[in-house]
This record gives C-alpha cells, sequence and structure tokens, in this order.
C-alpha cells in the first residue's frame, strides 16, 4: 500500500506539472501573435513605417536571442521552476506596459516581453528532459500544440477585442497580461517542488564546447530558419491578405486558422518523429507540404487561401515542435539540455529576427510581394539541406 500510495503521489506531481508547464506554454505566444492582426491599427495611430512595425515584431526576437544563451545562469541562480516564475511575472509587467498611451512604453513592454518569454521558449525542453525523458516527444508535442494555441487564440480574437469589444488596440495587446498573472499562480507551488541541480561544468566551458559541435550549429539554424518563416508569416501575412482586398478581421482569422492548423502540426509531427530513429522523411514531408502552401499564397489567381494558409499554419507548428525534440534528442542530461536549448535558440532566434525587418523592407523597395517570398522559399531550401542531416543523427 505504501508503494502504491507513493506512486499516486509520484503521478499527482507530475500532473500538476504538466498543468504548469502547459499553462506557461499557452503565453509563449499571444505577446506576439496578437500585435500582426493590428498592425494597420498600429500604424494608423502612430505613424510608424513598415520597417518600425517589422521592428515591433522583432525586438522580441533579439530578446531571445541574447536571453536564449543567459538562461542557463539564471537557472543556476534561481533553478528553473524559480526562473519561470520570474519569467511569469516579468511577462505580466511587459504585457501591461503596452496598454500606456506611449511609443516607449510600446517597445519597452514588448522587449521586456520578449525577455521573459525567452526563458520559456528555452526551459521547456530542459523540464522535458528532465522529467519525461522517456515520453518526451508526446510531451513536447502537447505543450508546443498548447503554445499554437495561445498563438492561434491571440491571433483570432485580437480584432474583435480592440474593435467589437471597444478595447482598442492597446487594450487588446494588455489583455493577455491575465493569462500570464494566472500562469504565475499556477505555477508558484512548483517553484518550491522542483530542486536546483549542481552543475557539473562552468558555463563557459559548456558553451565553448557547444560552439565546436557542428551537430549543436545544426540544431541551431534548424530552429532559426523555421523560426524566421513562422516570424514573418506571424507578422506579415495579414498585411498581404489587406493589400489583395481582404478586410482586417478576415485577415486575423486566417492568419488565426494558421496558428489553429499549426496546433495540428505541434500535436503530431513530434510525437510522430519521437517514435523514430531517423527523422529525414518527417523533414521532407514539411519542406514538400510548406514549398505547396508558399506558392499558393504567392499566386492569388490560384485562389483557394484558406487551403494554403491551413498548410504552411500546420508546418510551421509541425517544424517548430521538431526543433524543439531535436534539442531534446541531441542532449544527454538536463545541464546539457538547457545550455543547447540556450545555444539553438539563442542563435536560432538571431537569425530569425532578421525575417520580419528584411520581408518587410524588400516590399518597401520594390512595392511587390513577389520578392519578399523569395526570402521564404529561401528558408525552405535550408531547412531541407540542415533538417536531413540533424534528422539523421537525431535518434
Amino acid at each position: 500500500m505504501p508503494k502504491e500510495g507513493s506512486r499516486n503521489q509520484g503521478k499527482a506531481k507530475n500532473i500538476l506539472l504538466i498543468a504548469g508547464i502547459l499553462f506557461i506554454a499557452i503565453n509563449l505566444r499571444p505577446a506576439l501573435a496578437s500585435v500582426g492582426p493590428l498592425i494597420e491599427d498600429i500604424r494608423l495611430a502612430t505613424g510608424l513605417s513598415n520597417g518600425f512595425l517589422g521592428l515591433l515584431t522583432t525586438l522580441p526576437l533579439i530578446a531571445f536571442s541574447i536571453m536564449s544563451t543567459m538562461t542557463p545562469l539564471f537557472t543556476r541562480r534561481f533553478g528553473i521552476g524559480g526562473t519561470l516564475l520570474g519569467a511569469m511575472g516579468l511577462l505580466t509587467f511587459g504585457i501591461a506596459l503596452r496598454t500606456i498611451d506611449s511609443g516607449a512604453a510600446l517597445f519597452l513592454g514588448t522587449l521586456l516581453s520578449g525577455i521573459a518569454i525567452a526563458f520559456g521558449n528555452v526551459l521547456l525542453p530542459s523540464l522535458t528532459k528532465s522529467k519525461f525523458e522517456s515520453n518526451s516527444g508526446f510531451v513536447t508535442s502537447l505543450y508546443s500544440s498548447v503554445m499554437a494555441i495561445g498563438a492561434a487564440l491571440a491571433a483570432g480574437i485580437s480584432v474583435p477585442l480592440a474593435h467589437d469589444f471597444g478595447l482598442g488596440w492597446r487594450g487588446s495587446l494588455g489583455v493577455w497580461a491575465i493569462l500570464s498573472f494566472i500562469a504565475f499562480l499556477v505555477w508558484l507551488p512548483q517553484v518550491f517542488r522542483l530542486k536546483k541541480s549542481k552543475p557539473s561544468h562552468s558555463y563557459l566551458l559548456a558553451m565553448k564546447k557547444l560552439g565546436g559541435s557542428r551537430i549543436a550549429w545544426q540544431v541551431a539554424l534548424f530552429m532559426g530558419f523555421q523560426s524566421l518563416s513562422f516570424y514573418v508569416i506571424l507578422a506579415w501575412l495579414p498585411a498581404i491578405l489587406q493589400s489583395r482586398g481582404f478586410d482586417a478581421s478576415f485577415s486575423g482569422w486566417m492568419l488565426s486558422l494558421s496558428q489553429a492548423t499549426g496546433i495540428l502540426g505541434a500535436l503530431t509531427i513530434p510525437f510522430l518523429a519521437g517514435k523514430k530513429k531517423d527523422q529525414r522523411s518527417i523533414v521532407l514531408f514539411l519542406v514538400i507540404v510548406e514549398t505547396i502552401g508558399l506558392i499558393g499564397l504567392l499566386l492569388p489567381q490560384i485562389g483557394g487561401i484558406a487551403i494554403w494558409v491551413s498548410l504552411i499554419g500546420f508546418v510551421m507548428g509541425g517544424a517548430f515542435g521538431l526543433s524543439l525534440l531535436f534539442i531534446v534528442l541531441q542532449s544527454k542530461d538536463v545541464e546539457s539540455t538547457t545550455e543547447l536549448s540556450g545555444m539553438a535558440q539563442s542563435i536560432g532566434y538571431f537569425v530569425a529576427g532578421t525575417g520580419p525587418i528584411i520581408f518587410g523592407s524588400i516590399f518597401d523597395l520594390t512595392g511587390s510581394w513577389i520578392y519578399p517570398f523569395i526570402l521564404l522559399f529561401v528558408a525552405v531550401v535550408l531547412k531541407l539541406i540542415i533538417g536531413l542531416k540533424v534528422g539523421r543523427s537525431g535518434g
């Protein structure tokens, strides 16, 4: 009986931990996904150019790039539990700051939100490695799909919140502080349950070793190019559709649709990939589907916008979940998972951060969507080349 009671207690703790992970996961995209549908409102209210609007989307990615590699320093001091609690508190503050009628507050709040999200991005794979290694594919699918749910929800209701509910674009951006504060409260008990582990080696030694690792760079670049595609679509899909005569509400719902099908991709792809010794067939499948979706979106005369958006969304969700799974599969313990996750996401988001700005700037220069789309097709080719290499050694 005592053994059974101990087992039940362990299961209950795991359930509470997963619940905490999912509450954190659902907060890692709304602060970003809520901006795209409101781009025209923000442009009209602030007079910002496409370059600066791209910067608004890119600021969190800059924060991801800088803070991801520094996350192990925080976990060594505060542990994973304490670092994630601080992240949810900072995220709540950053989102709330964007409700202030000030351009500086808008950009500062976005930057702080990005710093907070960076911690969550890096540490969820570490928790998966630490507590659920034997079910890493399933748990990665679970929380990456919840991240996609958060993005879909934010993309879909941002315009209605601003217009139909009278919150305005600032209120629509700020409402997500409620969700992050709930995550703060839900995660609080885990601070006392998750013990800090003693580092087995120095941070600088770990970074030097990773810097010389070919597979670490491959994981990082795969993360980078899939994230570049994701954030370009997140930032510019509504603008692309509105330039073709669709209204802001429809464009926002199409972005939401892409995030919704991303849920399916995030739920299925890591789960299937986690069961395979070799993930190259998964990579090839994703690249083929993404190419079809991008061609359909690029050529408006074909019609069927919802189909192409759905295919692109599925791939974005699946590729993101796969990149997180690669981090778990290519690391040997919790400490190395945190370090590889930090490096991969730091380099990855540095690459991704260039996407929205370059994409918007190319459109500003050419006045056509054809030339910016070349950037996305190049990213597809690079994902194929790198993904085939990582997938071969991913088992």
